[in-house]
């Protein structure tokens, strides 16, 4: 036979003022902080003013953060991933074999 739930209060309250706490932080930042005004890119194109702000080119008047080394790290990563998948796909052939 089960027996009932019940609560368990052996825990250190500490824990929980500390969890409210962080809890108010995180409230008041959230709650407080602000975003700028939406800006367009002056050719209209959505996707080539991505590529513009992504690889940190002349995008007019917009101040943009060049995200090209990430790009590539991204890439490489993502490479890697590929090639790996693909060695282990072939290791599982040759061994059914």
């Amino acid at each position: 036979m089960t027996t009932r739930p019940e609560l368990h209060r052996e825990t250190n309250k500490l824990i929980g003022v500390l969890a409210l706490g962080l809890f108010g932080v995180l409230a008041a930042v959230f709650l407080t902080s602000g975003f700028g005004t939406a800006e367009g890119f002056e050719t209209g194109a959505i996707t080539s003013s991505i590529g513009y702000a992504m690889f940190n080119l002349d995008a007019g008047s917009i101040d943009s953060e060049g995200f090209l080394v990430s790009f590539i790290l991204i890439a490489l990563v993502l490479d890697a991933a590929l090639d790996g998948s693909i060695m282990l796909a072939k290791e599982d052939e040759e061994e059914d074999y």
